[in-house]
């Protein structure tokens, strides 16, 4: 079995902004693992927030042994980026050994479209008004938030975009105060999710807390390891495939969620196609889809993902899986 990792660049459509800074382009690690002539293809996006760069985690995947499974993967690297891109590209691999769908593989049901939201950069309220009012036509709207003037921002999103339904993602950019003090601003402008409100370090706060609106853990959450801190914090989980480290951790983490009682999300970091493409798997029937990488890129893989007002659609084989 031969494994090679690539870093590739893909421009965004517009510039990127959350309250941890600005992009312009989209940098992710394309994995292609061959044996006996078969291909299988996975990507990653590493993320400064857990200490992962291109080059770590080409490294990590770089030291995997000549030949494992995808079972023996999940002893040989940590969640996270590297294991993701590896892991997909070997579900894609099996699947296309057995001439069937990674979802058959799977034992899942036949995928949907699932609606997914669309995330407007963090701007200037007058900016994102303007942004809320091109993309109103969408069902669902993320904002990026976690500032101190997030209320004059999400008013006018809510004013631009009267239909939508709108989820916030604060990026662990708030405290428990203005938490508490922004809540009943929430449920007023309609929101139906906040995201990571506190720092993965202090959500503890939430404990006892009034959520009149549903909390997502992001950073608070990565596999099913997590779990057991999230009780009493949190209402939902949000599932990145670059945080469980793979399809295979990320199926097993919805199911445990769900038997738990928790309702799930499907995020996704700014990449392309080939990483979206196993989480839609993974996304059938949660309660959001947030699965927006490519439509914030100017340039994609070939035969993409396909967009329209039904969502976001399962992947053609020759992408992925």
């Amino acid at each position: 079995m031969e494994i090679s990792v690539k870093a590739e660049t893909f421009r965004l459509a517009e510039v990127f902004t959350i309250s941890r800074g600005s992009r312009t382009e989209a940098k992710v690690l394309t994995v292609k693992v061959s044996d006996d002539g078969v291909v299988g293809w996975g990507e990653c996006v590493p993320y400064a927030r857990y200490d992962e760069t291109l080059e770590s985690v080409t490294e990590e995947i770089e030291g995997l042994p000549e030949r494992f499974t995808r079972d023996e993967l999940q002893g040989l690297l940590p969640g996270g980026a590297a294991r993701n891109a590896v892991d997909c590209a070997l579900w894609d691999l099996e699947a296309k050994r057995a001439g069937k769908r990674a979802w058959e593989l799977a034992g899942l049901k036949v995928p949907g479209p699932e609606i997914t939201a669309f995330t407007l950069s963090l701007d200037t309220a007058e900016k994102m008004e303007a942004q809320a009012r091109k993309h109103a036509h969408r069902p669902l709207l993320k904002i990026k938030l976690g500032t101190p003037d997030d209320m004059a921002r999400l008013e006018a999103v809510r004013r631009g975009a009267p239909a939508s339904k709108i989820i916030v993602d604060a990026n662990e950019g708030w405290s428990a105060e203005v938490y508490a003090e922004l809540a009943p601003h929430l449920v007023r402008l309609g929101v139906a999710l906040v995201e990571q409100p506190l720092p993965a370090g202090d959500d503890e706060a939430l404990i006892g807390m009034d959520r009149p609106v549903p909390v997502c853990a992001d950073e608070s959450c990565h596999d099913r390891a997590s779990l057991p801190k999230l009780k009493g914090r949190y209402d939902v989980v949000n599932i990145k495939l670059d945080k469980t480290g793979g399809l295979t951790e990320a199926l097993a983490l919805r199911d445990a969620a769900l038997a738990e009682g928790y309702r799930v999300m499907v995020g996704c970091m700014v990449g392309t196609s080939l990483a979206m493409a196993p989480a839609v798997l993974v996304a059938q029937g949660a309660m959001v889809t947030d699965l927006d990488g490519p439509l914030l890129l100017a340039e994609d893989r070939d035969a993409p993902l396909r967009y329209d007002e039904q969502g976001v659609y399962p992947p053609e084989a020759s992408l992925w899986g």
